[in-house]
């Protein structure tokens, strides 16, 4: 038995891909407990450290929960507005207008070549010398900065391609019903492409949430990791901290994944034909029908008038 996209294995493959699976399920547990008994000599899991997140609330809600917290509004401000900006300017370099599109190229690869990082110390160089905001708030809106402008390119980009890889077609016969070309984008290209762009959306909002942390290593945001090193500082659980901060981001980003697996499921749905499908013996049964003189209605063939006479 042979499958659409492979052949099927045979019994040596499957002899052999048992062997490999079992090498590899040794390995595994030898890399485990290889960490295990290294962070176990080290004292890393002695319950004196890990006690604080099992015992008490004090370090989730004097560290973590603030440092999550400011993670959050940072990725979710971030995404409010490098989404449509993302948009706007995916849909500009795919303008019939040349110099809308030479503008809108140049600030999509301008911000898409240039580090995040380096984006966000622009930015709080910039909120320093040009703007009153104060010097608690800078780092905050700094990292924003940097990520919305960054972000912003790289899914301008993900917009394009979408719309680039549905068929011409659609193009085509839409402008061919006297559709304009704000209509052809609003109505066809764009509902047509969200599933296809969908994946890679979802992707380029996990590395939001994840380039936060830059902000707290660098500009002393105080976000999630940066609150896990103060957490550790005062602890003295250095490990531990990092361990239950990356389930925190573990958490996050399979929550956003999971929601984006249901979003793209449910517009795939939506999108099927709820039409009858015709079987052989229906399109049997039309075609004899057809053969014989008349249409699949059962009306004699030819053309009648208004009042049912033949002409």
């Amino acid at each position: 038995m042979t499958s659409i996209l492979y052949d099927a294995p045979g019994p040596r493959a499957k002899r052999r891909n048992v062997l490999y699976t079992a090498a590899f399920l040794v390995v595994l547990a030898a890399l485990v407990w290889w960490v295990y008994s290294a962070l176990s000599d080290k004292g890393q899991l002695d319950w004196a450290l890990w006690k604080p997140f099992f015992s008490g609330s004090e370090a989730y809600t004097t560290y973590i929960w603030p440092g999550l917290q400011k993670t959050l509004e940072a990725a979710a401000l971030a995404m409010v507005i490098a989404l449509p900006l993302g948009a706007v300017l995916g849909i500009a370099r795919l303008s019939d207008h040349a110099w809308v599109r030479v503008i809108a190229a140049v600030l999509v690869e301008f911000f898409r070549a240039i580090p995040v990082l380096v984006l966000m110390i622009f930015g709080l160089a910039l909120f320093a010398q040009y703007t009153d905001v104060s010097s608690d708030d800078r780092p905050f809106y700094a990292v924003v900065t940097g990520l919305v402008l960054y972000n912003a390119s790289v899914l301008a980009e993900i917009v394009r391609a979408g719309i680039l890889s549905l068929p011409k077609g659609q193009s085509e016969a839409a402008l061919a019903i006297g559709l304009r070309k704000g209509q052809l984008m609003r109505l066809v290209l764009l509902p047509q492409s969200v599933t296809v762009m969908l994946p890679a959306i979802v992707s380029q909002l996990v590395v939001i949430v994840k380039d936060t942390a830059l902000g707290g290593a660098v500009l002393t945001f105080p976000e999630l990791l940066a609150s896990a090193n103060t957490m550790s500082g005062y602890y003295g659980n250095f490990i531990a901290s990092l361990t239950v901060v990356a389930v925190i981001y573990v958490l996050i980003n399979f929550s956003l994944t999971s929601f984006a697996h249901w979003l793209e499921g449910r517009l795939r749905r939506g999108k099927k034909s709820t039409g009858a499908v015709l079987g052989a013996q229906d399109v049997a049964d039309i075609a004899g029908t057809a053969a014989n003189g008349a249409d699949p209605a059962g009306h004699p063939s030819g053309i009648g008038d208004i009042n049912g006479t033949k002409k």
